[in-house]
């Protein structure tokens, strides 16, 4: 789940209970996340599950709220979390317990993996993504020339996939397409449809003429296609690395 969608349920569960319009639960979610995490009595350490990974750690729940994973996944059973579902027991932990909502999500994550309930690169609707990153030695808009500028594109793309670099050409020249959109703070990004599935990239400057790109592919075929599409975008960004 993206941290917008994740950040709307968790207003829309806040205005359904209060009562509140959607803009005003939104300003008291966002002065919530601002502020400082609330100091709680730290509890009897116990050890997380190792098939969490994934999910928000054990150190960082401590931190976090004040309970490690075990505590909340004791919590989460009592609920009957394996068969509410994510939507509900993120609700569960944000409305009974405070938890500050981004860290509901990792909670849940966690638990999900820890039940078996999701594996690694699954999302909560079941389906799959992978994510790719590279703090690449370029400014955003030369990035963006890079990727978007057909001259440009042919100094790295023949080291990148055939199939990639022809769905990204193919989305830049849809009429519908708005490109890469930049934002006033550096950053950019963009979205294109592949082969049924979606692929967003971001771009993040990182200072010292320093740019992160990231490459998220979602709705893949299934968890066997997630580390031959990570194996494609890594070349892809090695080549776009050399030549920028």
């Amino acid at each position: 789940m993206t941290r917008a969608r994740a950040l709307k349920e968790v207003i829309r569960a806040r205005a359904a209970k209060t009562g509140e319009r959607y803009t005003t639960a939104r300003r008291h979610i966002l002065r919530e996340l601002n502020q400082a995490p609330v100091t709680r009595v730290a509890p009897v350490a116990r050890v997380a599950p190792a098939s969490t990974k994934g999910g928000l750690s054990d150190a960082k729940s401590i931190e976090k709220t004040g309970h490690d994973l075990a505590y909340w996944f004791d919590v989460m059973d009592r609920f009957g979390g394996v068969e509410k579902g994510h939507t509900a027991l993120t609700g569960h932990l944000y409305e009974k317990y405070e938890v500050p909502g981004w860290y509901c999500q990792g909670i849940v994550v966690a638990y999900e993996r820890a039940r078996g309930k999701r594996v690694m690169n699954q999302k909560c609707d079941g389906s799959f993504e992978v994510s790719v990153s590279k703090v690449i030695a370029a400014k955003t808009p030369a990035l963006v020339k890079a990727l978007s500028d057909p001259k440009q594109r042919k100094r790295w793309s023949a080291k990148a996939d055939t199939a990639l670099v022809k769905a990204l050409e193919t989305g830049l020249k849809d009429p519908k397409s708005k490109g890469f959109v930049m934002k006033p703070n550096g950053e950019a990004r963009y979205r294109f449809k592949w082969d049924g599935m979606t692929v967003q990239f971001n771009l993040y400057p990182k200072g010292s003429g320093k740019t992160s790109i990231v490459a998220t592919q979602q709705k893949l075929s299934g968890p066997e296609a997630v580390e031959p599409c990570r194996a494609l975008w890594k070349a892809a960004f090695a080549a776009l690395s050399q030549a920028v």
